[in-house]
């Protein structure tokens, strides 16, 4: 397979001023690493470590220090106007809490419609079918149109942001903590919600958790964080079995691994 992101020595720097004193965090710290076409990458660590803010740099929602980001070979730093309207409809991103990531004063309808509005100029048919096609694919039905996103309950709300995330087709869906703020029944549907739209739309996913469990059953490939560096990169199956940094070891101790049944 052939790669769809390229990060290179990728360094992302915080700055904050206390005091009268100014202090720089390095939060990505000269990363590199490559997420294949078809394939869910999956980024773990503890709690800031970094993995967040790499999502957010590929994203073009914080800015980079040095080094570069590449998406089908080409630069996301040094791209045409046109390229740059394009970008967001090929890469897209679903949040940790759904509920802050939804307009609260829109109806679903208009939340889901508002990409397609802005972004193509398809006919109001065409649209709602899309819309139609979206929601069902993410297993909720044309009844949730009508209604505001604190109608729901946590999952459902995350499906609703998953729809909109797709609603242009991206090739690239970057998942950041999508699971964490939801029970752990809830959790499980939308795991499984995840493999069946990689396949179905044929989806690359960068996954970024904190939660082993889920990125065993759920990712091809595993890199590890640790103080915003990649310290441990290999196949899911070989991190968990045979991990070789210290880092790794230690994480994979601190929390039992379940045996999920897919």
């Amino acid at each position: 397979m052939a790669n769809l992101l390229d990060i290179k020595n990728l360094t992302v720097e915080y700055t904050s001023v206390n005091n009268d004193v100014k202090s720089v965090v390095r939060a990505v710290d000269n990363v590199t690493l490559s997420v294949k076409e078809g394939e869910i990458y999956a980024l773990a660590g503890e709690s800031g470590c970094g993995k967040s803010t790499l999502s957010r740099a590929v994203t073009k929602l914080v800015s980079i220090k040095s080094g570069d980001i590449f998406f089908r070979g080409k630069s996301i730093l040094n791209q045409t106007k046109n390229e740059k309207k394009d970008y967001p409809k090929q890469v897209q991103m679903v949040f940790q809490n759904p509920y802050s990531s939804l307009n609260p004063k829109m109806k679903i309808g208009d939340i889901l419609l508002e990409p397609l509005d802005i972004n193509t100029t398809y006919s109001k048919i065409r649209k709602k079918n899309i819309v139609k096609e979206m929601l069902n694919d993410v297993g909720l039905t044309e009844s949730v149109l009508d209604l505001y996103p604190h109608e729901f309950s946590g999952g459902q709300r995350q499906r609703i942001a998953i729809a909109r995330a797709l609603i242009l087709n991206p090739e690239l869906l970057i998942a950041d903590e999508p699971v964490s703020a939801l029970d752990a029944s809830i959790q499980a549907q939308i795991i499984n919600l995840f493999k069946e739209l990689r396949i179905k739309r044929n989806l690359t996913i960068l996954f970024i958790s904190h939660d082993l469990n889920v990125i065993k059953y759920l990712a091809d490939r595993v890199g590890i964080m640790y103080y915003g560096k990649l310290v441990e990169e290999n196949d899911s199956i070989s991190i968990f079995n045979f991990p070789k940094h210290e880092y790794t070891k230690t994480l994979l101790s601190s929390a039992p691994i379940l045996k999920i049944n897919s």
